[in-house]
């Protein structure tokens, strides 16, 4: 078939790279225009993009409210148009200029995770199994019929990252085998049931502070949910935010309150609503990340240091009682 490839990060590249090898004709990418990145802000394309450029493939950047963009996917006649992350709304106008549809992959067993963080809630939520669902796009949100699942175990010490690079290359299989089959006539969509509908949205950064009185499997799941982004995180006595990279139960250490840090030489603890987490990687403000008990000496912490205790105003985050 004649696709469009349309999708923005870099978890959207493995996708496009079995597209470029398989038997169907990406005729053109669609992607988000250049951003700003980095300390600098400076413009910088999508992942996307570039590799789609390494490829010799024609990029459109356009966004589908804009005028024109409707003439523009009519003139590459598009048999369909496989998504990956793209990051925008369709339009009914725009969702019907492929003859066979747009087919969107999401990193979910659906109708369960609907919405923009599906890896995410699920770690945060404790799920023992994910996956990825191949559907045809429609109004709703992810709700169109599914043509395709491939289901992947999450890992207990996975962290958002991993399970999304593992699903990455799983589903870009997944993705060309439900092109395949609606080239071939065998697709069979299969309408989404009423049971088991979840929603993930999207995580803010006021979502990834950490609460010390939860209990410590709970703490556990968030940072690793939230790990790379949006980053968790915790406030020092002074306000201070300090990123928190995974952490590790510790349930041999039952005498630690909720956010009482215990430094040690060869380890930093924190106290939970249940036992302590042992700290990983830290980076406090404008710091990389650095291993926890070597950021402890260069603190020169004081003696009954708690964290999460208030927040500044800045992060728009509420004070935490611990």
């Amino acid at each position: 078939m004649r696709v469009l490839f349309a999708g923005t990060p870099e978890v959207a590249v493995p996708a496009l790279d079995a597209l470029l090898d398989s038997e169907h004709e990406v005729v053109a990418v669609l992607t988000r225009a250049d951003a700003p990145a980095g300390r600098g802000r400076r413009l910088r394309p999508s992942p996307v993009r570039v590799r789609a450029e390494e490829a010799g493939v024609p990029v459109i950047t356009d966004r589908p409210r804009d005028p024109g963009f409707v003439d523009t996917l009519a003139g590459l006649d598009i048999d369909c148009a496989p998504v990956v992350a793209y990051g925008e709304i369709l339009r009914r106008d725009v969702l019907a200029v492929p003859r066979l549809g747009w087919v969107n992959l999401h990193f979910s067993i659906l109708p369960a995770w609907r919405g923009a963080a599906p890896v995410q809630r699920a770690i945060i939520a404790g799920d023992e199994i994910s996956g990825a669902s191949t559907f045809l796009i429609e109004e709703g949100l992810d709700t169109g019929p599914v043509l395709g699942t491939a289901t992947e175990t999450i890992r207990p010490r996975d962290t958002a990252g991993d399970l999304l690079d593992r699903l990455a290359a799983s589903g870009a299989g997944l993705l060309v085998a439900t092109l395949d089959a609606i080239a071939d006539g065998s697709a069979a969509p299969v309408p989404q049931g009423a049971d088991g509908v979840s929603v993930a949205s999207k995580l803010a950064p006021a979502d990834a502070l950490v609460r010390w009185a939860d209990p410590a499997f709970a703490v556990d799941r968030l940072v690793r949910g939230c790990t790379p982004a949006p980053g968790a995180w915790t406030t020092l006595p002074d306000g201070a935010r300090l990123g928190l990279g995974p952490v590790r139960p510790r349930p041999d250490v039952t005498d630690l309150r909720p956010g009482e840090l215990r430094a040690l030489k060869k380890e930093v603890l924190v106290g939970t609503g249940t036992h302590a987490v042992e700290l990983g990687d830290v980076a406090p403000v404008g710091k990389k990340p650095m291993h926890a008990p070597d950021w402890a000496r260069g603190a020169r912490l004081g003696d009954d240091v708690v964290l999460g205790v208030r927040a500044r105003p800045d992060e728009g985050v509420a004070e935490e009682k611990a």
